[in-house]
This record gives C-alpha cells, sequence and structure tokens, in this order.
C-alpha cells in the first residue's frame, strides 16, 4: 500500500501557466492536474508536499496543480475504461510518445542502489533497465536439470523445467509460466517493432518477451533472459522454500 503523502508525488506536474492546460501531450483544460482532497489531513498534506517540492526548486517553472475538495465525479464513456488493457497497442504507442515515462525517470528516480550491491552489472542491465543479453552466452539457454526458475531480484517462481524447451534462439525458452499470474505482459514498442514484454508480477523485473511461434497446443514461446532467473534445483526446492511446487513433478 502506498500512503496519501507518497501518492501525491505522482502527480506533480511543472505547466507553463500560460499554457491551455493539460500533462504531457494531453492538452486541454480537461487534461489538467488536480489534487482532490476529502478531509483536512489530505489537504494538509497536499499543501505541505507542494510547498516542500517548492522550497527544493525541483522544477524550473511553479506546480500550478490544484488543490481542490473532492466531488461529485462521472464515469467516462466504456471505451475509456480500462483502455489500456483494450487497446494494448494503442496505448503503448501513446505512453512512449507522451513524455510521461521520460519525466518521471529524470524526476523520480527509482532508489535502486540496494539491488546494484545484490545483482551483477548483467543482472542489473537486463531486470532493470530492460536489457537483453547476448544469445547463446548466457547461463540457462541449455540447461535442462529438473527444478523451477525463479525471480532473481524477488525470488517470486516464474517458470518450471517442464515446460522448457530447445527452441534454438540462444535464450532460454518455456511454453508457458508456472501461473499465468506471476507474469505480466505488456506491449513493448521499443526497438522499431512491436512485441509482447513478460514482466515479473511482484518485482517487476524485465524477464524477457514471448512469441506465437511455440510449440503447440499454445503455441506460445516465452523467450527469458537467463540474467533474470535464478534456477533452484528440484532436490533444493523444500530446503529453499518452494516445497509445495513439487506437485508439477508429480502430474503427468
Amino acid at each position: 500500500l502506498i500512503s496519501y503523502k507518497d501518492l501525491l508525488r505522482i502527480f506533480w506536474q511543472q505547466i507553463d501557466p500560460t499554457d491551455v492546460g493539460g500533462q504531457f501531450s494531453d492538452r486541454g483544460n480537461q487534461y489538467k492536474s488536480a489534487i482532490f482532497y476529502h478531509n483536512d489531513r489530505q489537504r494538509l498534506e497536499a499543501e505541505e508536499s507542494k510547498k516542500e517540492l517548492m522550497e527544493n526548486n525541483l522544477f524550473d517553472d511553479p506546480i500550478v496543480t490544484d488543490i481542490l475538495p473532492a466531488m461529485e465525479f462521472h464515469p467516462a464513456e466504456e471505451y475509456h475504461q480500462d483502455f489500456h488493457k483494450k487497446n494494448q497497442f494503442r496505448y503503448a504507442l501513446y505512453r512512449k510518445g507522451s513524455g510521461r515515462d521520460a519525466f518521471l525517470k529524470e524526476n523520480w528516480p527509482k532508489d535502486q542502489s540496494h539491488l546494484k550491491e545484490i545483482l551483477t552489472e548483467r543482472q542489473f542491465f537486463v531486470t532493470q533497465e530492460n536489457g537483453t543479453e547476448p544469445p547463446f552466452d548466457n547461463e540457462y539457454w541449455d540447461h535442462f536439470k529438473e527444478g523451477i526458475y525463479v525471480d532473481v531480484v524477488s525470488g517470486e517462481p516464474l517458470f518450471s523445467s517442464r515446460n522448457k524447451y530447445d527452441s534454438g534462439c540462444g535464450w532460454p525458452s518455456f511454453t508457458k509460466p508456472i501461473m499465468s499470474a506471476s507474469v505480466h505482459e505488456k506491449i513493448d514498442v521499443s526497438y522499431r517493432s512491436t512485441r509482447t514484454e513478460v514482466r515479473s508480477r511482484e518485482g517487476d523485473s524485465h524477464l524477457g518477451h514471448v512469441f506465437s511461434d511455440g510449440p503447440a497446443p499454445k503455441g506460445t514461446r516465452y523467450c527469458i533472459n537467463s540474467a533474470a532467473l535464478r534456477f533452484i534445483p528440484r532436490n533444493e526446492m523444500e530446503e529453499e522454500g518452494y516445497g509445495d511446487l513439487l506437485l508439477l513433478f508429480q502430474m503427468k
């Protein structure tokens, strides 16, 4: 859970006061940012947060985001609901060109110092910077011992050796994750192509991509970076705290 005060940081924008209003590529009065409070505590926290940012001179321009009492809201049209799920490709293009991610990266960078201490340079590059390791020059591309593969950052179980196969691509390939809820898929429009990125659900680590050229019956190929994974042999799963997943190796 995120506190109300921390949530405020997401909304502060630097906007030209002479502008027609809006945020990033969304221009117009209806796109203006605002902080809505439900009680005096939230109002005070919003005002303190705004004052702190202004005193720290984080932005070149004044903060013009309004702090307003919560009022009646009206739902948008149906096609706007869960737009990022219904129109993933269009949303990905919009998000890439809007400038939002660049703004967040510049002004609210994640504190990843602790990860740099526990991950190798390649592991950090892959999981935190959306990197890709070289094919045929990584730890698990030709590794087929029995066990499971977990997120190298969070330890959440992701893939089983039962679903691993040799695709010939030079990276570990799986037909499916252990549980579909363990991974999050999103449209990736970087590198002048459209792909489906795979990230771990809890750790939000970049894992790789999923393609539709895999074996039957579903035809999916989860092409995953070895650097995003840690392998746990079957005979060590109980000791490592993954004993409940031994059931995977008892199923036909």
